[in-house]
């Protein structure tokens, strides 16, 4: 399913224009984006879906070609975790 999808099919479930939708949908993905990015706070959907920002601490990785070691630096990573009903969706 597209984005372009799921507008058409929000709007047709709700009545509301697929413009309406669309804004709503990018004002959802703003406040996940904020979010994410502050970092000390996470956006949770109860039973859907939570995402917060992840410290990665740095490591030693081994390049797969050659296998030589190299050296991954820290970095922060969004993280999305998949809420009980989404599993249970999945699992049918």
């Amino acid at each position: 399913m597209t984005r372009a999808d799921l507008v058409k099919a929000i709007a047709e479930s709700t009545s509301m224009s697929q413009t309406e939708v669309d804004k709503v949908l990018n004002a959802l993905f703003d406040e996940v984006t904020q979010v994410v990015a502050k970092g000390d706070e996470k956006l949770t959907i109860p039973g859907y879906l939570t995402f917060e920002q992840s410290h990665r601490n740095a490591r030693t990785g081994r390049n797969p070609q050659t296998g030589e070691p190299v050296e991954i630096p820290a970095t922060n990573v969004a993280k999305v975790t998949v809420g009980s009903k989404l599993k249970a969706a999945a699992k049918g």
